[in-house]
């Protein structure tokens, strides 16, 4: 558009002293979209926006971590009369898919981008925004670094909503591409429209969110119930040094990377001894990132509030760690795992039954696909046993019921008939695996891309400094053979080198002198 008509908008705009509708917490690169729209429901009103606000500085970083399917963006003026009178019908529509209290969280991200602050000019020039308001749809990820021009709008996959004038037009323009019946009276947790076909190889790949859901809401209660004691710490390093290397969310491999790297600090040999608990820095330290826990679930989300969720997440991410590991790991992850539940999950039924499990075992794992049909078969074990007290107390969940996995439908291979004495299913242990391995790790992560550092020789840089800290209690064998296995460890092992104190750096060095 032409730069005199945003010059013109700007000039009437500080004639009649009308102040940015850009809220100053909204310029940090990487806030959270709950987090932002609790501040603007917070700031006064009885009509809180939830829509995002973006800007030039935090445009591409929000959009490029949105877990969201699709993407709107509005781009208008806060001096245009239309774009003033327009905002209540967008923000019908946006408060179905924002925020905290959103009806269908995790589908559409819903934002806005005000040209009318000079710091928007290039960036609405890039979609070359011709009036107020101009609505775009597309994919969050086509958004970054990109643009629009008219005639490019098939060949970057970002369409102009051309049909939205009113709350109503708008939503039912978002029915039409997505198939769905979406209506703005629809409630909280009312999902009729949820899929119920958990099955569905398809949604595995938005799981990922709830993984990290899943991984910062552990963490959260531990921190919160004060779990980490001299009996516990070194079960609790164990399990970090499994999620450094091998949790499928790349910031969560580096958050608790630096959790690891810090806990001599945090919580020395002696912490318990001197009664000095202040702990005011792991209140808030975020294992996957500050924008998480975001509040809701997506592939793990039930049709009633209180089904699903957490649990399902916490089992997703086990899995995803059983089929990431190489064989000379997988004793170590029986352990860590088994151990973390038994000391970390607050479920008093559920720990002493996974314990009994754990218990079980007489002979240690060789093999990784071993430890992941043990922890598979566990798994079918929990639901046949929950699946008999929610019939007997109607408390299942009617759209998610407990099922043994996988379902033949999913994968018929594995399922090589029904052993009609003991009336259970005889299995291809093959197949199951081959199955486990596809979808709890090529399908999980095939939203989800990995961005490796790569060295100018073009190999990975892979690091073994899940060892540098005194709070390793494991052979370092076991803690190298963990940090090796993992190639995408290496853009990980640079953060850390940048970060490490060194006191710390020279200390690790001193310690493999003497291995």
């Amino acid at each position: 558009m032409s730069g005199m008509y945003l010059r013109l908008g700007l000039f009437l705009c500080m004639l009649s002293m009308c102040r940015s509708l850009a809220s100053p917490s909204s310029f940090a690169s990487r806030r959270s979209i709950l987090r932002v729209v609790n501040d603007n429901a917070k700031s006064g009103g009885d009509h809180p926006d939830y829509a995002l606000e973006l800007n030039a500085t935090n445009f591409d970083a929000v959009l490029k971590d949105s877990p969201a399917t699709y993407a709107v963006v509005e781009f208008f003026a806060n001096w245009c009369p239309a774009c003033r009178n327009y905002k209540p019908h967008y923000e019908k529509v946006a408060r179905l898919f924002n925020g905290p209290d959103a009806v269908h969280p995790g589908i559409i991200l819903m934002t806005r981008v005000d040209c009318a602050s000079k710091i928007n000019t290039k960036l609405c020039d890039k979609f070359s925004v011709g009036h107020y308001p101009m609505l775009f749809w597309g994919t969050p990820s086509k958004f970054v670094g990109g643009g629009w021009e008219p005639k490019q709008q098939v060949k970057n996959n970002i369409r102009v909503i051309d049909d939205a004038r009113t709350a109503d037009r708008l939503l039912n323009w978002i029915n039409k591409q997505l198939g769905s019946s979406f209506g703005l009276d629809d409630q909280k947790f009312q999902n009729e429209l949820l899929s119920s076909n958990v099955s569905d190889p398809g949604q595995i790949a938005r799981a990922i969110y709830d993984v990290e859901e899943a991984t910062s809401i552990a963490f959260d209660i531990i921190f919160e119930h004060k779990m980490i004691k001299a009996e516990t710490r070194a079960s609790l390093i164990k399990f970090l040094q499994l999620l450094a290397a091998h949790h499928p969310s790349r910031r969560c491999r580096k958050g608790t990377a630096e959790f690891l790297v810090s806990f001599d600090d945090l919580y020395p040999t002696d912490f318990w001894a001197t009664g000095k608990h202040d702990k005011s820095s792991v209140k808030n330290l975020k294992i996957c990132g500050k924008d998480v826990p975001r509040g809701y679930w997506m592939f793990c989300r039930g049709s009633k509030n209180e089904t699903r969720g957490f649990s399902c997440g916490l089992w997703v991410l086990l899995h995803s760690l059983s089929v990431r590991i190489e064989d000379g790991e997988s004793q170590f992850t029986f352990n860590a795992i088994c151990d973390f539940v038994h000391n970390f999950f607050i479920c008093e039924e559920c720990r002493q039954h996974f314990y009994d499990m754990c218990s079980s075992v007489s002979s240690p794992f060789k093999k990784a696909r071993d430890f992941a049909l043990w922890l598979w078969s566990s798994h079918n074990k929990v639901n046949v046993r929950l699946m008999k007290e929610e019939v007997s107390l109607d408390t299942a969940d009617p759209k998610f019921p407990k099922i043994i996995w996988p379902p033949k439908q999913l994968c018929s291979s594995c399922h090589l008939g029904l052993d009609q004495k003991n009336n259970k299913i005889e299995w291809n242990q093959d197949e199951v695996f081959k199955f486990l391995t596809e979808y709890y790790s090529t399908t999980l992560a095939s939203l989800y891309k990995d961005s490796n550092v790569v060295l100018k020789d073009g190999t990975e840089a892979v690091e073994d400094l899940i060892v540098a800290t005194n709070a390793i209690v494991v052979p370092v064998g076991a803690a190298l053979a963990i940090a090796v296995a993992s190639c995408a460890f290496g853009a990980l092992a640079c953060y850390w080198r940048s970060q490490q104190k060194s006191r710390k750096y020279f200390h690790h060095l001193h310690s493999l002198k003497n291995i």
